[in-house]
């Protein structure tokens, strides 16, 4: 009777711990992939880490606005970054222009956390200012200490990075800029489907 008990309790604590750590489904991006890397990213969304940056992403998902925008620059053993709703999209892509530009909204001002950038971060990308986030995000493929406290995290990947790890590369020599880039070919948010 006592082993049934004990049974019962941890069984309880497994499901309790598992429903208690679930992400709703309005807190999940995801990423369908296409080119060298083909797949499904799924990220969990911050809000309560970066709630600004968050509420961004969904509008921009929800929008379109992410459909068919190109990872512009991938550097290995580091990120890939993508976002450049302006000059990353895959139809008319000129590479030299790709990575300068953001969304029509203004740029957000930081929200710096004390999250770690490692494998599966996804953190936005701006320019020198700190307050000039706007679409851009990036990936990690490794932990980069150098990115903790500069760079605003607002999600990290809970399913296939396998898929962001075999994203095309760019070359080393060129900042990462990537010739025939992989795409974003639709970005949603998973209670939306």
């Amino acid at each position: 009777m006592i082993k049934l008990l004990k049974f019962c309790v941890i069984l309880f604590s497994l499901f309790f711990s598992s429903a208690l750590n679930a992400v709703e489904p309005e807190n999940i991006m995801v990423i369908e992939v296409e080119g060298e890397a083909n797949g499904v990213i799924e990220i969990e969304l911050l809000p309560n880490i970066a709630p600004l940056h968050v509420e961004r992403i969904k509008i921009l998902a929800r929008d379109g606005l992410y459909n068919g925008v190109v990872f512009h620059r991938v550097i290995d053993g580091f990120m890939a970054q993508t976002g450049d709703v302006k000059f990353g999209k895959i139809e008319g892509y000129k590479r030299r222009y790709a990575g300068q530009g953001g969304s029509n909204y203004p740029d957000l001002d930081a929200e710096f956390s004390s999250i770690k950038y490692e494998e599966g971060t996804v953190g936005m990308a701006r320019a020198q200012n700190p307050n000039s986030a706007n679409s851009q995000f990036f990936i990690m493929f490794n932990r980069s200490p150098n990115l903790d406290g500069n760079y605003t995290v607002f999600g990290k990947v809970i399913n296939g990075q396998e898929i962001v790890n075999s994203i095309k590369r760019g070359a080393m020599s060129d900042n990462g800029s990537v010739i025939n880039p992989d795409i974003m070919k639709k970005v949603s948010i998973k209670s939306d489907k």
